[in-house]
């Protein structure tokens, strides 16, 4: 009898799913001065192995295992981070006994990152990115939850094939959609379209699929990518000249996402520049800054045709400049980026 609860035991412990946990740094690696801290802090202090012990729970779900990637705020991301980030991920979700992975981020550029994954890892196995607003030594601090909650999704077999997925506040967003859209609050991650399902003590509950295609369904690869092209976003704004877009090409940029007003609307003081510009290959990109539900049309505002330039949907202009720089690894064809901007 003792022989047999000793075999069930090591099985159910055989059984347990393997989650790999990087760490990037940012406010969830964060520490303040003080309990009362809360927006006042240093970010990316604490390494992943003391963020792992602080939350024994982890324990009870999965067999976890930590590496310390990056210890940066993410507002200083650059794309070789991405690269080399995109790259472990990849190498990662190859191994037999890797069932999930998730990534700990800084909130500003996390919907960034989790695109970019989204975009170039292929796997069905479940990725899941993550971070807080507040720094583990503050009152109310929300990164232990939301860590317990990323990887209890990402060792859930329900949570396999819908992408690279976020979890903040109890939601899961898709990678694809979700955008920072609040400071301070813990609330700050949203999705125009809402979240695909909450996970709420330790289970998932799915209310929607991802419509676009992602990671297994994806024609970039992350191994086959090994640089990434400048891609700028300029801000359009009243009463706004064209220095920035002439300052960002003369830079060496691949392409100019125009963070528009509206449905992405260009200033006449802008249009003949862009115009200029994309007549020596510049590729212009319609994106807009007013993206809480709601996308930029085509031949709307601006002759879209007449100038071969690109619109990004629905993609805020930083997913835009992510898928942007993605796409113009394989082509600098714009008839091509537009039915990329309408797949991805």
């Amino acid at each position: 009898m003792l022989a047999t609860l000793l075999v069930s035991g090591a099985a159910l412990a055989a059984d347990k799913p393997n989650v790999v946990i990087l760490a990037t740094g940012g406010t969830i690696a964060g520490a303040g001065a003080d309990v009362t801290n809360s927006a006042t802090y240093q970010a990316a202090k604490v390494p992943v192995d003391k963020l792992i012990a602080g939350i024994p729970q982890l324990s009870a779900i999965a067999d976890v295992r930590g590496e310390q990637v990056f210890q940066i705020a993410s507002e200083s991301f650059t794309n070789d981070n991405l690269l080399i980030l995109g790259k472990r991920v990849a190498a990662l979700v190859k191994q037999n006994d890797v069932d999930g992975v998730v990534i700990t981020h800084g909130t500003d550029t996390l919907e960034e990152t989790a695109y970019f994954l989204n975009l170039v890892v292929h796997t069905e196995k479940p990725i899941v990115v993550v971070g807080s607003m507040r720094p583990g030594t503050a009152m109310s601090a929300d990164g232990t939850l939301n860590l317990y909650n990323a990887v209890s999704v990402a060792a859930s077999k329900d949570a396999r094939g819908k992408g690279v997925l976020v979890t903040m506040n109890d939601e899961i967003n898709s990678g694809r959609d979700v955008a920072k859209t609040v400071n301070i609050r813990t609330e700050a991650f949203k999705s125009p379209w809402g979240p695909l399902g909450m996970v709420v003590e330790g289970k998932n509950y799915w209310f929607r699929l991802p419509a676009k295609r992602h990671t297994m369904n994806s024609e970039f690869d992350i191994e086959k990518i090994d640089t990434l092209p400048a891609v700028e976003i300029a801000y359009g704004y009243g009463n706004v000249p064209d220095t920035a877009y002439r300052a960002f090409v003369a830079g060496g940029a691949k392409a100019i996402v125009h963070a528009g007003t509206g449905n992405g609307s260009v200033s006449k003081a802008v249009v003949p520049f862009l115009v200029e510009a994309r007549g020596k290959g510049v590729q212009v990109i319609r994106s807009s800054h007013v993206n809480a539900g709601g996308f930029v049309l085509r031949n709307a505002e601006q002759p879209d045709d007449k100038y071969d330039w690109v619109v990004a949907h629905d993609l805020n202009p930083q997913k835009a400049k992510i898928l942007a720089t993605v796409a113009l690894t394989q082509t600098q064809d714009s008839k091509e980026l537009q039915r990329m901007f309408w797949e991805y």
